[in-house]
């Protein structure tokens, strides 16, 4: 009777696990078609809860439009900033008090606001291939209704989620903490929506006051195949 149970628990565990490498699998897939895609656009939103927003930085949505294998154009607010940055392969590019800045201009900033755009822009990373990052920083996923997946972040994973553009927004030594989930939707095979909530703690650069950190970020996909991007002519030229 024992041993019975035995393989019934056993297959039983065995049977969790596959499903659960088979739901990442087909969330990885989906983004990877997504990837394979013409063209298509996005907008991300994040949501703070409680307060916390890395010492008063306050991002707002992003709109995006990207080509595969060509242009990627972005539009962002931050605070009471709008940003516009252009990218191709490893070269981008970010319009600033009216003129476009290429990274190797931005960086020469050191330590204000063109390094931190610079470091956006090295750090980037389309919808797509964001979403089978995080994927891979889930423990186990599971599959719900209508075509949604979600699942617990890894410690390690919600830690370097949580960690904006290399440094943690507003000071150093990056989040404590952290944790964090994930959800994915997929569509005729095809990822349509995945938004991940993260919680941790920071102090402020100028105190040891500690700040809790709760923000969701939803990225919806649309106009899949009949996205154009338009990119000025100013801007293609300084980065040929």
């Amino acid at each position: 009777m024992k041993t019975f149970l035995s393989i019934t628990v056993i297959g039983f565990v065995a049977a969790s696990l596959c499903a659960a490498d088979d739901a990442k699998s087909d969330v990885k897939a989906a983004a990877k078609k997504l990837a394979d895609k013409p063209n298509y656009s996005w907008t991300s939103t994040p949501k703070f809860e409680g307060g916390g927003q890395g010492g008063g930085f306050r991002p707002g949505p992003t709109e995006g439009k990207i080509e595969k294998g060509g242009w990627v154009h972005t539009v962002a607010k931050f605070n009471d900033a709008t940003i516009e940055t252009v990218i191709k392969g490893e070269k981008g590019a970010v319009k600033r008090d009216e003129e476009w800045k290429t990274v190797e201009e931005l960086e020469a900033d050191d330590q204000g606001p063109g390094a931190f755009m610079a470091r956006r822009i090295k750090t980037f990373k389309a919808p797509a291939a964001q979403a089978e990052d995080i994927a891979d920083k889930v423990n186990e996923l599971k599959k719900g209704e209508d075509g949604m997946y979600s699942g617990d972040l890894t410690e390690e994973g919600a830690k370097a989620l949580s960690s904006f553009g290399g440094r943690r927004p507003g000071g150093t030594g990056g989040p404590q903490n952290a944790k964090g989930t994930a959800k994915f939707w997929v569509k005729d095979g095809v990822l349509a929506k995945y938004e991940y909530n993260l919680q941790s703690t920071m102090k402020r650069p100028d105190s040891d006051e500690e700040i809790k950190v709760n923000r969701t970020t939803t990225v919806e996909i649309k106009d899949t195949g009949t996205t154009k991007v338009s990119i000025a002519a100013e801007v293609k030229k300084k980065l040929q």
